[in-house]
């Protein structure tokens, strides 16, 4: 059976995995798309049943009231703030306002960057990461190739490696913005799931970097990704450039129901989160090493990992969709190998499915009962 699954160069298609190996796509144990084990907060379940009735009118156009609310959250006045159809159209937005004839990134990195940028008419560059800095680029490099483009973007962290850059680099870089008159877009989707301590961000102080611009993504953490809901904090002039490319109505008024109840949803469910979170991505990573994988021990929801010689991520992830369970081959990613895959960071009991069904495929036959703390 030939093909990738990654046809439209993203995870989360269990449409697609379920025409390739049989079975509907509610049956697969998805690894390839990393969203919160936990799901939604109770809340925003709950606000979504009572709120149905807003499909009957049109929504918001100005997202007025959810904006205000994370307004207050973030500590900024709503002229810095433009929402999205998800943190994707926020980087539509910033390509379509701000018109960039050359666009930088960091690769490995999310595919939309370049997708979207080319999509748009942009001449693309690019400098790789170093597998000794976990897929890091030298901040140097980073640098001269921001002299070379107009718009940068750089994931935080990122994507597929999850590791941050300190925020002493990202300041550096910051500065370096300004004096080659580069805007430098720094994707935060997942920075909801590193404790607030170590979070290495910019945000509090964006008034000190005027070339910078945030995204930030509602969808990952609060496990809404089939409403779409982001948002974009940078200067008024740039946010104004972005909203003026919208199309009015883009954002659902579910989608802006859900945010307010995410918003709303208390810190009870941050800490559950990031507590599980962290517990299940260290015995997931030890469970993967132990099957021979060479893992990332990223700070996000999900891990980067090299699976052993013979296989590759594209037999490794035939091998286990046949058994049920997707998980994202990484082999396309610039700089990366054949050999990496991704895998999102889900509960005990799945993740020790995952470890297991691994070790069968791979010929290991005895279970790792202890990966993952199923009880």
């Amino acid at each position: 059976m030939s093909g990738i699954i990654e046809v439209f160069g993203h995870g989360g298609d269990v449409e697609t995995a379920a025409s390739r190996f049989g079975g509907s796509p509610e049956d697969f144990l998805d690894f390839s798309a990393n969203i919160n084990p936990l799901g939604p907060p109770k809340d925003v379940l709950k606000a979504l049943e009572q709120g149905m009735r807003a499909i009957l009118r049109y929504p918001d156009p100005a997202h007025r009231t959810f904006k205000s609310l994370l307004g207050e959250r973030l500590g900024l006045s709503e002229e810095h703030i433009s929402i999205g159809n998800g943190a994707a159209e926020s980087m539509a937005l910033i390509l379509l306002g701000l018109s960039p004839r050359k666009v930088g990134t960091v690769e490995p990195g999310f595919s939309e960057y370049r997708s979207l940028s080319k999509q748009f008419g942009a001449e693309m560059h690019h400098v790789l990461g170093q597998e000794e800095l976990e897929w890091r680029a030298a901040p140097e490099d980073i640098e001269r190739l921001m002299e070379q483009v107009d718009l940068l973007f750089l994931g935080q962290p990122n994507n597929p490696n999850g590791v941050q850059y300190p925020v002493e680099v990202l300041q550096r870089l910051a500065r370096h913005a300004e004096k080659t008159d580069t805007v430098l877009v720094i994707d935060e989707a997942f920075m909801d799931f590193i404790p607030e301590t170590q979070r290495q961000s910019l945000a509090s102080r964006l008034q000190d970097y005027p070339q910078v611009i945030i995204i930030r993504s509602m969808t990952k953490f609060y496990a809404i990704p089939g409403l779409r809901l982001g948002y974009a904090i940078a200067r008024p002039d740039l946010i104004r450039a972005m909203t003026e490319k919208q199309v009015t109505w883009s954002v659902n008024g579910l989608a802006l129901i859900a945010g307010e109840a995410c918003l709303s949803s208390g810190e009870a469910f941050e800490r559950e989160t990031l507590k599980q979170v962290a517990l299940e991505r260290e015995k997931l990573a030890s469970g993967l090493e132990a099957c021979g994988c060479e893992v990332i021990r990223g700070e996000a929801n999900f891990l980067l990992a090299r699976v052993p010689r013979p296989w590759t991520a594209a037999t490794i992830q035939a091998a286990l969709g046949e058994r049920g369970i997707l998980i994202r081959s990484c082999a396309m990613y610039p700089g990366l190998g054949e050999r990496h895959i991704r895998l999102a960071v889900k509960d005990a009991k799945s993740n020790l499915r995952l470890v297991n069904e691994m070790r069968s495929v791979s010929g290991q036959t005895n279970p790792v009962p202890t990966v993952g703390g199923a009880e």
